[in-house]
Order: structure tokens, then sequence, then C-alpha cells
């Protein structure tokens, strides 16, 4: 039986977070991944300006900076006019020290906060192992059961394996949800549609005569979220000369669009019904799910790894650990439910829209709020998930 002060399942960006987090604050722990090396995958790829302080305070917001694209406002548009609602995320610069959007892989982050994270003697860093069971004793101190059979017996537990969580499983957490009917195409590209698309922000939602698409610019490549025509199979449209066609209907080049990599990917909104179980805490995707429209998903996780290592460190300095954990839970819940799975289902929900008429009014009320500096900073609070996190202040 091995002894853990904190024991962290799961090294993607919430875990690794979690970990320096901990660490931050004086609290040693062992981040287990059952991979042996972190994906590499394009995976989310928006940072937000609060998450972007979080970072800071754990010395990763520099490098991340310096590997990423910042971007200073994003739109919706009708691709077939190039008219758009654009947001200036300027309208922030007394709120945050990060007025932007940074766009940069998140595979990127894991990297920066693993080699951080090796050289921190508050964490042992253990690739390789999977987690495969929970059990807890008599006085509910969780027991971590690994694929090679060892035991890992933990003060505490935070349970940031994603969407597919064992350790959510364990504990008997429903997941309770639906899934969008659509399913999202990802097709990446080194093509430079902003060479060819007039006022093309990094980020963009974009209406289009055969559906809808939308546009984001990382460092070196751009990532494009399609979707199957209508009578069109999933199978049909990941074929290269369907996503070739789609890509022509958006930028038509001679030479072709080089598409990197072809991903097809349902998108989910499922959420626990609580996020603390006893001595075990649920962040990130273990804990809720959403449509990625906002890039909010992977901000929203690495926030649950912020209060998780805040609501450890209430109860290191004598807090009541269920009622520290229970407001824990009922905050980060509160916020998931009401900012950012709402606010991705607005999103989606508006992108998905068909209708001419009803397209033409949705623009025209979002370029009426990003033409009014009140409503559009209020606007941005929200999207930048700054509003959010001063609900979860105001309810703590």
């Amino acid at each position: 039986m091995t002894d853990a002060t904190i024991a962290i399942v799961g090294a993607g960006p919430v875990g690794v977070c979690a970990a320096l987090f901990l660490a931050a604050r004086g609290i040693d722990s062992v981040l287990l991944e059952a991979n042996p090396e972190p994906a590499h995958d394009l995976r989310a790829s928006t940072f937000h300006p609060p998450t972007l302080e979080m970072l800071d305070t754990i010395g990763l917001a520099t490098p991340l900076i310096e590997r990423g694209l910042i971007t200073r406002d994003w739109q919706v548009r009708m691709h077939e006019t190039g008219e758009r609602a654009l947001f200036d995320l300027a309208l922030l610069a007394d709120e945050t020290p990060y007025p932007f959007r940074l766009q940069c892989e998140q595979a990127t982050l894991v990297a920066l906060g693993l080699e951080v994270a090796r050289t921190e003697a508050a964490v042992i860093v253990r690739l390789g192992d999977e987690v495969c069971g929970l059990v807890r004793d008599d006085d509910a101190r969780p027991t971590l059961l690994l694929r090679n059979g060892e035991r890992i017996q933990a003060r505490y537990v935070i349970a940031a394996d994603g969407a597919r969580s064992v350790v959510r499983q364990e504990v008997g957490a429903g997941f309770e949800g639906f899934t969008y009917p659509e399913t999202t195409i990802l097709a990446t590209s080194g093509f430079p549609f902003h060479e060819h698309l007039a006022g093309l922000s990094n980020v963009n939602y974009c209406w289009a005569a055969e559906g809808t698409f939308s546009l984001l610019r990382l460092p070196t490549l751009w990532r494009c979220s399609l979707y199957a025509d209508i009578g069109e199979s999933i199978e049909d449209a990941l074929q290269p000369a369907a996503i070739a066609e789609k890509l022509q209907r958006i930028v038509p080049s001679e030479s072709g669009h080089a598409v990197a990599e072809i991903r097809a990917y349902r998108i989910h909104q499922r959420i626990v019904e609580r996020y603390d179980h006893g001595r075990v805490l649920l962040a990130g995707d273990a804990a809720h799910l959403n449509s990625p429209s906002g890039g909010m998903g992977m901000n929203g996780g690495i926030h649950d790894a912020w209060a998780a290592a805040e609501a450890i460190r209430g109860v290191f300095d004598g807090g009541d650990e269920a009622v520290v954990f229970a407001r824990y839970s009922r905050t980060r819940k509160a916020i998931a439910e009401e900012q950012i799975l709402a606010q991705a289902h607005r999103n989606r929900t508006r992108m998905q829209e068909r209708d001419p008429t009803r397209r033409r009014a949705e623009l025209a009320a979002l370029q009426a709020i990003a033409e009014d500096p009140i409503r559009c900073r209020e606007h941005l609070l929200k999207t930048s998930m700054i509003a959010g996190l001063r609900q979860a202040e105001a309810m703590a």
C-alpha cells in the first residue's frame, strides 16, 4: 500500500494544473496518468483571460502566451456577405491583465505543466499508471486500485480523468444529460484563410448557405469545424474529397487546402448531481461536458482545479471538510449549469440555425450588442468567463 496526501487521477490540463495549484499552496500530490505519454492530438485550443490569470500563479501564463496566438477579437459572421458582429476584448482592459483570448493547443499547456511538475518537490508524476478502481475503508479514506496491482491510499482524490472517468463511475455519480444530433468534423489545415477572407478574426463562427462552420486560427494552422451536408452520411462527409469540397466552398483554391488531420466527434451536454463524494472531488470533463462552441470546456475544468485546490487548502487550514467540499460542489456546479453549459448550448443552437430570416435576426441582435460599449462589455464578461467566477465568489 502506497500512501499519498492527494492523488490526482488524469494528467490532462485539469489534472496537471490541479497538481501545480496544490503545490503552490504547499500541498503534496501524486499525479497518475494511464497513458505512457500525454496526448498530442488537437483538442481544446482557447484560453480565456481568467484562466491565464490562474496559470500565471504557477508560472505557466508567460511561456504559454509565447507559444500561442493572442486573439484580441472574435466574431460571428455571414460567410457569403462578410457581414459580422465583432467583439473586441479591449473593453476588458480594466478587468484583467489579459484582455484577449489565447489560441494554443491544450497539449502545449500539458507539456509545459509536466515540465514544471517534474521539477516540483511537491508533485510526483507517474505516467503509464492506470487507475482501474477505487474503494473506501472504514474512515472513508479512498484507495485507488492500479492496473499493475498497486494500491494507493490518499487523504483526498481529485478525479480529472475525463469524460469516461473511472473514478466517477466508482463513486456512483450519475452523469445526466444528452447527446446533440450532429457530428462535428474537425479538419486542420495550414491554408492561410486570413489572407483570402476580408476582416477575418482568429476566432470565427460562420453561417453559410450550406450550413455552418467555424474557423479557429492557431500558430501554425487553422482548425475548421465542419458538418455533413443535408442528406450526406458521416462516412461520406469524412472522405478526403468531401472535406476538400467543403473547404473549397469557404475559399476556392486551385492548389487545394493541404488538410493535415480529419477527425469526427459527437457533442454531449452532461453534468453530475454533485462534485463531492466524501473525500473524492470531481473536476473537468469528469464532472461536466458541454458543446465546445465558445471554448469553455477546458477553461471550466481548469477553474474546477483551482477551486478544488482552494477547497483542500481550506480543509488543511482547519475548515470543516463536509462544509468546504459541499461549497466546492455547489458553486462549481452552479457555474457549470448557469454559465458554461447554458452559454455553450446557446452558442451551438445559434450557429445550427438554418432559417435565413432567423439568422439575420440573430446577427442583428449580436451587432447591436457589439456596437454598444456597455452591453458589449457585459457580454464579454460572460463569454470570457469572468462573470461566472465572480458569481462563484459571491456564492462562497
